[in-house]
């Protein structure tokens, strides 16, 4: 309290955010600002602005708006999307939790911490609420948690946090997607009512979005205040963008239980999800606040990430020694330092209708085990990685055929198979025991490196057995323990995390893993969309990109070489072309590709994302710029024939503007002093480079290549020296 009385919030504040919150009488917190950081506060300044933000109340707060709780809650006269549902056998159902107290710890390193507790003595409930500002990001993140002080078991329906936003938000972004053809963005008025997007699988999922957004009208990569919510939660889970007639906005984020997952007895606790929340003044803001989050984790790799050569598309099912240590022979030549095995190894596995689950290595292909292949790419100088689908199985497998009540059934037998699968329920402690003993012992025994984690069907009728109850939350925290344990008893092991592409892809399983892949799809026309809105949640270093054949094999499109090298530049650089197959100037091709990568991986791999904002959908340009600003490498595509032609200038956004920089195109694929083949002419200034000032780059730019649609232009910015 202010010396006259008035209540005085808290203000977190961490990272460029400022996050004022509402403590007083009693109640929850309430969110008053989350945003730009709006400096320092005095004690009556944020008396005032707490003021300020009360509304006028006539007959009845149910009819006007107020500030609402980050649990909103009904008996308090919230009508919109509960924060808690809930109850003991039809009683309990309508909680009002009050008396509440607050505790603010400066959270060290990490950011400031506010944690609320508050009771309903009628219920005998109660919630603690922890909201956090991370210093390395600014990013706000809350939790919640439920305690069951009654004698009469409560069944938790869901618990759903919100993060308002303020007026001028009124336009929401989600993504969609299928599979190869995940992260599509679609956007729409921010009218009254509720957009929600819900995943029922299991998993996020390939049509699930990453996040939830909401901002100013026409907001693009770099301009227009957007905020956003993330669930970081790898099982069912709810995102909802909430406009009220009183006005109120919001971004509520919360798992999705099924009947009686969650049920406490007296004393019992449930601990919800983190959800997350970012803003921006353009999504490149939002989106650098989760890069420098997940830079910041502890178990962030440190090291430069390897370029890998993943054998899926090379060979299939189709393994042998003599093929595969040639194709590693190649790899190495070309500078790949980690060398996959992907699906096919284990016992009877020669497609994918059986074998899922009997993770032992084929005598009949592998007479001699693994080793023999192990030892060839240990001495081409590459570390060794293997795919494992551990909580998938075949029906026609050894493991099913032993133990068939490991197998999730909801009443009606294993239920649909979905490529041929179905899902090994570990909520069974020997089946977990099981999994962990086959993978740590290859992983063991072989010096494994690397996991390709693969995660292909849904949990559509996920109930344990042999009663039937719902197990899907049990099934996510049971496979974050297992990545958990593997990584504990194999100090250095790496794990990606696929789900039939980027069906898993969340800061739940990346608390765990160390990259994700965004889509089986390697055609570049879909990667570069792909990966531009995956990225809006994960940084470069984190997402595998790969060079795929010349004819994708998900869409049947071509393309040149040095359209799929630059697509897949960007991230983390893998091959995934048949080096068997190709010729030896392409193979010289790919060897410059990889060393361009690795040149500049440093700076891909720190730096900062950025994206222009040009008008129409068919020209791109993209970049990454370094955190000093002294170099950064853009590319400039042309993904479609646009109406009007020539492209134009383009503008090179993130570079400093009182510094002096040479723009210079670069051709990585090419053989030193070759010629360029047939195609457009370029504009003069791409002969030699130019030398400009940051603001001019930025505010006047440079005049485009003349592409055809799906070819780009590479360029190098680097500080020039100042004039004398």
């Amino acid at each position: 309290m202010t010396n006259d009385g008035r209540p005085v919030p808290v203000h977190l504040r961490a990272g460029g955010t400022s996050v004022v919150v509402a403590v007083d009488d009693g109640r929850l917190p309430r969110i008053l600002h989350w945003g730009p950081d709006l400096g320092t506060l005095t004690g009556d300044a944020l008396a005032d602005l707490h003021r300020a933000a009360l509304p006028a109340i006539f007959d009845s707060t149910i009819a006007y708006p107020q500030p609402v709780p980050v649990l909103p809650q009904l008996a308090e006269g919230w009508l919109g999307r509960p924060g808690l549902t809930g109850d003991s056998d039809g009683r309990r159902w309508a909680p009002k939790f009050r008396h509440a107290t607050h505790d603010l710890d400066a959270g060290a390193d990490g950011g400031p911490v506010l944690l609320s507790t508050a009771r309903d003595p009628e219920y005998g409930l109660s919630a603690e609420i922890e909201i956090q500002v991370l210093a390395a990001s600014g990013l706000v993140r809350q939790r919640a948690r439920l305690r069951n002080d009654g004698a009469a078991p409560y069944r938790v329906g869901g618990v759903e946090l919100a993060l308002p936003v303020p007026p001028q938000a009124t336009e929401v972004l989600d993504l969609t997607g299928r599979w190869s053809l995940e992260r599509v963005p679609q956007r729409r008025p921010f009218h009254v009512g509720e957009w929600v997007r819900a995943s029922r699988g299991g998993k996020p999922g390939l049509e699930h979005t990453l996040l939830l957004a909401a901002g100013e009208a026409g907001f693009g990569f770099r301009h227009g205040t957007v905020w956003a919510t993330h669930l970081a939660w790898s099982g069912n889970q709810v995102l909802a963008a909430e406009h009220t007639p009183a006005g109120i906005r919001h971004l509520a984020a919360g798992e999705t239980l099924l009947p009686e997952e969650v049920v406490l007895g007296q004393g019992d606790t449930y601990h919800s999800p983190w959800q997350y929340g970012s803003w921006g003044d353009g999504l490149d803001e939002l989106a650098a606040r989760f890069h420098r989050h997940l830079r910041a984790r502890p178990g962030h790799p440190a090291t430069p990430r390897p370029v890998v050569l993943n054998t899926w598309e090379a060979v299939y099912f189709q393994h042998d020694l003599a093929t595969l240590a040639a194709l590693a022979e190649q790899g190495a030549r070309i500078g790949a330092e980690r060398f996959v095995l992907d699906d096919g190894w284990f016992l009877g596995r020669r497609d994918d209708t059986s074998s899922l689950g009997d993770w032992t290595v084929d005598p009949a292909v592998w007479p001699d085990g693994l080793e023999p292949l192990v030892a060839r790419v240990r001495e081409l100088g590459m570390d060794f990685g293997l795919w494992f689908e551990p909580e998938m199985v075949n029906l026609d497998s050894e493991l099913a055929r032993a133990h068939p009540e490991w197998i999730f059934d909801a009443g009606h037998g294993p239920g649909v198979p979905s490529r041929r699968q179905h899902v090994l329920d570990l909520g069974h402690p020997e089946a977990y025991a099981y999994l962990f003993e086959r993978i740590s012992a290859l992983v063991g025994g072989l010096g494994i490196a690397y996991i390709k984690w693969d995660h292909n069907r849904y949990l559509l009728d996920a109930g344990h057995t042999p009663g039937g109850e719902p197990g899907v939350r049990r099934q996510v925290e049971q496979a974050y323990r297992l990545m958990a344990e593997l990584k504990a008893a194999h100090p250095g092991l790496e794990i990606e995390s696929c789900a039939s592409g980027g069906g898993r892809v969340d800061l739940g399983v990346l608390e765990y893993t160390d990259r994700v892949w965004p889509s089986d799809c390697n055609d570049p026309h879909e990667r570069l969309e792909i990966q531009r809105w995956t990225g809006l949640l994960v940084p470069p270093e984190m997402q595998g990109t790969h060079i795929g054949a010349e004819e994708s094999h998900t869409t049947h499109r071509v393309h040149p070489l040095d359209y799929r090298a630059e697509k897949a530049l960007w991230g983390h650089l893998g091959l995934e072309v048949d080096l068997l197959k190709v010729d030896d100037e392409t193979r010289a091709a790919l060897a410059r590709w990889v060393a361009f990568h690795k040149q500049h991986r440093a700076l891909l791999h720190t730096g900062d994302v950025v994206h222009a904002d040009l008008p129409g959908d068919a020209l791109r340009l993209e970049g990454v710029v370094a955190r000093d600003r002294g170099e950064a490498l853009y590319a400039f595509s042309v993904v479609s024939r646009p109406a009007t032609w020539p492209p134009g200038r383009v503008r090179l956004p993130g570079l400093d503007d009182d510094r002096l920089y040479t723009v210079r195109v670069v051709h990585p694929g090419r053989a030193p002093g070759a010629e360029p083949g047939p195609g457009p002419v370029p504009p003069p200034w791409q002969h030699d480079g130019v030398t400009l000032p940051g603001r001019v780059l930025r505010l006047t730019g440079i005049e485009a290549h003349s592409l055809d649609p799906d070819r780009s232009a590479l360029l190098h910015v680097t500080t020039a020296p100042a004039p004398a």
